[in-house]
């Protein structure tokens, strides 16, 4: 690869700069990031200018654009901590998470709501079904009682009637009343 003199590195350097004041304005191609991958294509230098260098020796030794990629880098942050979200991807990112800590949020709201309302439902379908107990409970007491007082009458027609007073038979105005007991039998 050819060394690069004085006019193709200051040619470069204006690309790279442009490029960063784009990126940094929110001006980024649809799917890029704000980092040093779209800095290097919207620039059209390689990524390889933005890193260190090893010499042959392990020394390292900067990369020809390195001190423009620690200067957006630190522009960014800066930008970062101001509050300005220079990236749509993060700003979306940061949208996204606060809609969800809000739809969280509603739907605990609900869960307690609903575990209140459930909770409430139990208790009222248990006092209902006491209710109906004592109710039950009341007109089996009221039928025992009428069974064991034997205060069943039953009316039969005249001409069956073939007893005399005596056995329990009374006359009222052309209706013999006949007094029974609880299987049926006259007294």
């Amino acid at each position: 690869m050819p060394r690069l003199n004085e006019q193709d590195k200051a040619r470069n350097e204006a690309a790279v700069r442009a490029a960063m004041e784009r990126i940094l304005r929110g001006e980024l191609p649809p799917g890029a990031k704000a980092d040093l991958k779209t800095l290097s294509e919207l620039s059209g230098v390689t990524r390889t200018g933005f890193y260190a260098k090893r010499n042959r020796d392990g020394t390292s030794r900067p990369g020809a654009y390195q001190h423009l990629a620690e200067e957006f880098a630190r522009r960014l942050r800066e930008l970062q901590d101001a509050g300005e979200i220079v990236d749509p991807r993060a700003a979306q990112i940061v949208r996204l998470k606060e809609e969800n800590a809000l739809r969280t949020d509603r739907i605990a709201r609900r869960d307690a709501e609903v575990a209140k309302l459930t909770a409430f439902r139990t208790l009222a379908i248990s006092r209902l079904a006491a209710q109906h107990e004592e109710i039950e409970r009341l007109r089996s007491r009221r039928l025992q009682e009428a069974e064991a007082h034997a205060v069943v009458t039953h009316l039969e027609p005249a001409a069956r009637i073939r007893a005399v007073p005596s056995q329990g038979w009374e006359r009222s105005e052309g209706i013999h009343i006949v007094n029974r007991d609880r299987d049926g039998n006259p007294l």
